[in-house]
């Protein structure tokens, strides 16, 4: 900044002191006192394509400075930096934390992604969504009809059998989505956590569910939540959680956070356990090879699971609360390799 400056001093150094005056007079003339070129052209007895020239200089020398001054609620700079911190494509912090309690996180997170879906979505998505996650719930309640069709599938990665009044927020999630967006709905009609290897063999074969997880492997965007180490109580009352005496195991192997029951380590780093085997829905290799992998996810208690998520690639774009976001880029907590 401080070179650049110099340049541009230098720059003015070098031009005559009635034309800077000239190039001053009109750049006040346009930027603030808010009068049109041809107006400027007509009081100062002058052409228009030199108004329009000496505006273009004024810039080019320094003489007007453009400033964007984000408006209260709105967070660019440190969406930026958490972008470059990460190395992830976009950053939405909405203007909500843990002071305004969870369900007021959960409508802030909800309504901030409704607003990033209806505005990016231009047709021929193939969405893969996450069943169990009370965020995406909430985004999708919070999101309005397209006009026009904006995306040819919606997959359900994760199987959403289980309660029956879980399973009905499940099916919500993939049906509505569809239906704001004008596509496809494709359910994953199985539990999303089996109780052995064996069964789970059992359903992948099934010709209702195989096409199902075959069309994971083809989608352009994912939706998803982040989980801490504890399920979430939407992913608990399914009964597709992980059994409380299987997490020391998992808590032992390292991990702090899951996406789609794909748990990590806080390197980010897929921890392979005979879990994975049980569960029926998207594979980590493949989540991750989605080119838009949007998470949803909020709240202090998730911020170590959400740092992790980021460090290890499992998402791309994020939309998290102001809380979490400023811990992102905390000093304690820099991003890892």
């Amino acid at each position: 900044m401080d070179i650049l400056l110099r340049m541009e001093a230098n720059a003015l150094d070098e031009i005559a002191t009635d034309q800077i005056r000239l190039l001053t007079k009109v750049a006040r003339m346009y930027h603030e006192r808010g009068m049109r070129q041809p107006q400027i052209a007509q009081q100062l007895h002058i052409s228009q394509p030199r108004v329009s020239r000496l505006l273009k200089r004024a810039v080019e020398l320094g003489i007007v400075r453009t400033t964007v001054i984000a408006p209260r609620g709105v967070y660019a700079e440190l969406e930026e930096q958490i972008e470059q911190a990460y190395g992830l494509t976009e950053v939405i912090v909405a203007d909500a934390d843990d002071q305004d309690g969870e369900p007021e996180i959960m409508r802030a997170l909800g309504a901030a992604a409704a607003v990033y879906l209806e505005t990016t979505l231009m047709g021929g998505e193939r969405i893969g969504v996450s069943s169990w996650s009370s965020t995406i719930l909430a985004t999708v309640e919070a999101m309005h009809p397209r006009p026009t069709k904006v995306a040819d599938q919606v997959v359900q990665m994760l199987g959403g059998v289980g309660n029956v009044t879980a399973q009905t927020q499940a099916t919500r999630i993939t049906g509505r989505l569809a239906a704001l967006t004008g596509a496809q709905a494709v359910y994953l009609q199985a539990p999303g956590l089996l109780a052995s290897a064996d069964m789970r063999q059992m359903f992948v074969t099934d010709p209702n569910i195989e096409p199902v997880l075959k069309a994971c492997d083809d989608l352009t965007m994912a939706l998803v939540g982040i989980g801490s180490i504890e399920p979430s109580p939407l992913l608990r009352e399914s009964g597709n959680a992980v059994a409380e005496g299987e997490l020391p195991a998992l808590r032992t192997a390292g991990a702090v956070g899951d996406v789609c029951i794909r748990f990590f380590d806080s390197n980010g780093e897929h921890i392979d356990s005979e879990l994975d085997d049980r569960v029926l829905g998207i594979g980590a290799d493949t989540l991750r090879a989605v080119p838009r992998r949007v998470a949803v996810a909020g709240g202090a208690r998730k911020t170590t699971a959400i740092k992790a998520a980021l460090r290890g690639g499992w998402v791309n774009v994020l939309i998290t609360d102001l809380q979490v976001a400023r811990s992102l880029v905390s000093p304690l907590n820099s991003p890892v390799g």
